[in-house]
């Protein structure tokens, strides 16, 4: 009776198992494409979901802020909304960790967007300009 018992056990938890990872392949998958897609549809953008999982979109309306414009963004007033919002949200007042985090995920997505596109424009005037090294005396 015993052995019986322990085979059910064992083959319910290799099925429970086995589904568990095959619906994790079937997102990874979904998540796949959905980069291959966004890569296509704007091969010059930096990574959308880059490492915090959140887009640009995303990010903006969590930190209620515009979406920076040509790469251009008011990064006062994203640090401000971002400074109350993290306050607002601490575990030792009653906050949420979740909500904290975040919020400091947005902030971190919306100065990587601003970042990626002050580095493309530096390399495009320098394309402009024509490369000028420079050079250190050594004295």
């Amino acid at each position: 009776m015993a052995h019986r018992i322990i085979t059910q056990v064992v083959l319910t938890g290799s099925r429970v198992l086995g589904r568990a990872f095959a619906e994790a392949y079937r997102q990874a998958a979904a998540s796949q494409k959905y980069a291959q897609t966004a890569a296509k549809n704007n091969p010059g953008a930096t990574n959308n979901l880059a490492s915090s999982g959140l887009t640009l979109d995303e990010a903006c309306k969590i930190l209620n802020v515009k979406p920076p414009q040509g790469g251009k963004a008011n990064m006062e007033d994203v640090t401000e909304r971002f400074k109350r919002l993290f306050d607002v949200n601490d575990p030792k007042k009653g906050g949420s960790f979740y909500l904290q985090s975040k919020v400091l995920r947005a902030r971190e997505r919306i100065e990587l967007e601003v970042r990626e596109a002050e580095r493309m424009s530096d390399r495009e005037q320098e394309l402009k300009e024509g490369w000028k090294p420079k050079v250190y005396k050594e004295r």
